[in-house]
């Protein structure tokens, strides 16, 4: 699975991060002291705010605080699309003399969000860089998906970041109890997730978030029509990002955003808005997944077989307690389909793993006719 790492700063960095005008765009110790050597060459601190066509802007500082510049990636362009530079991203930054600026190096990455770019292709998309919390906004002016959520906050955690689920258009629900049974559907779909209920258009819910959200990176993720930009715009007291009607006869929201901006948050931190995203692929989220099942793998410790695929397998802890009522099948339907996109998409790129799939899947098939004919009395 991808991980991402930083370096840790030192008390000389520890002041000049202090004092640095980016310090409002998430600077601090770790990225001076990855930067030192890029300084020493007399290149820029900088962060990508937005990315369009192979450039650029990246806020950097100036002798009267920060100043955007647009800036030319070629140096860093790579046949790899997890290093491509994205939002997010800290960079070494030559200013040059022309009217546009070089970005020569990126730091390293300590979270990244990252997405399969196609189910029939094997490789992943980096959506944003560096965060801190990533925000699910799922609308309630449509049926809850608890699947969708499933399958956000598996990618979430998967990413480093904590995932946080802002139910918006809160003010559709006509009654608290309506909106409470929500959020409680919610917080059991995502165990150990801050849920809340929020409405741009009457404000409710909205400073807690802000509260959750200050002084570190975020990014705001969901469908079209979710209100992302809605959200955005409440949350930075100003419209910076286009809004546009959800379409009636199907409650979708039409692309309105088209890039991914970093935008100041006035209670401090960052935001950063994404367009809406269709589909939402599994991308090597294996540790996501158990932290966003923490239920189901707390029951399979119990199996009587530590690979049991809990469908057919006799002691299979996970079956009895959906049988007991313990545990939603609902839920263990989508821990499985999870589990099996991500399997299939790690297979992809692993010749070895998929001959162990084959290998187990040809086990499990063999056992669920044995089991079959055990049913039937037609096997003893």
């Amino acid at each position: 699975m991808t991980r991402f790492s930083g370096s840790s700063g030192s008390s000389a960095s520890s002041a000049a991060s202090s004092s640095s005008p980016l310090s409002s765009y998430g600077w601090d110790d770790g990225f001076a002291a990855s930067f030192a050597p890029f300084a020493a060459q007399g290149l820029l601190p900088g962060r990508l705010v937005r990315i369009d066509r192979g450039r650029v802007d990246a806020v950097v500082p100036d002798a009267t605080g920060v100043r955007t510049v647009l800036a030319a990636t070629a140096p860093v362009a790579t046949g790899d699309p997890l290093k491509v530079p994205c939002t997010g991203d800290w960079a070494a930054i030559d200013p040059g003399s022309g009217p546009d600026a070089v970005v020569r190096a990126l730091l390293p990455r300590r979270t990244a969000l990252v997405r399969s770019a196609s189910s029939k292709r094997s490789e992943g998309q980096i959506l944003a860089a560096n965060l801190d919390t990533a925000v699910i906004a799922v609308s309630l002016a449509e049926p809850l998906d608890l699947g969708r959520v499933e399958r956000f906050v598996s990618l979430a955690w998967e990413s480093g970041a904590t995932p946080l689920v802002a139910l918006t258009k809160a003010d559709v629900v006509p009654d608290g109890a309506g909106l409470t049974h929500l959020v409680a559907d919610t917080e059991g779909a995502a165990p150990g997730v801050q849920v809340l209920a929020v409405s741009a258009a009457t404000g409710a819910g909205l400073d807690v978030l802000a509260a959750a959200l200050a002084g570190g990176t975020a990014v705001l993720l969901g469908r079209s029509g979710a209100g992302k930009s809605t959200l955005a715009n409440a949350l930075i007291g100003a419209d910076v990002q286009d809004v546009h009607a959800v379409r009636d006869r199907d409650g979708k929201g039409r692309h309105t955003t088209t890039t991914r901006d970093l935008l100041v948050l006035p209670a401090g931190g960052v935001l950063i808005d994404t367009p809406g995203l269709r589909g939402v692929g599994m991308w090597d989220a294996e540790e996501g997944l158990a932290r966003t099942f923490t239920d189901v793998e707390e029951l399979a410790a119990d199996c009587r077989f530590h690979d049991c695929a809990h469908t057919t397998e006799p002691g299979c802890a996970v079956l009895a307690a959906v049988d007991a009522g313990e545990l939603a099948e609902r839920r263990l339907d989508s821990y499985r389909k999870l589990l099996r996109e991500n399997q299939r998409l790690i297979a992809k790129t692993d010749a070895r793993l998929r001959a162990e799939l084959r290998r187990d899947w040809k086990q499990k098939q063999a056992l669920g006719r044995h089991m079959g004919e055990r049913k039937r009395g037609t096997r003893r």
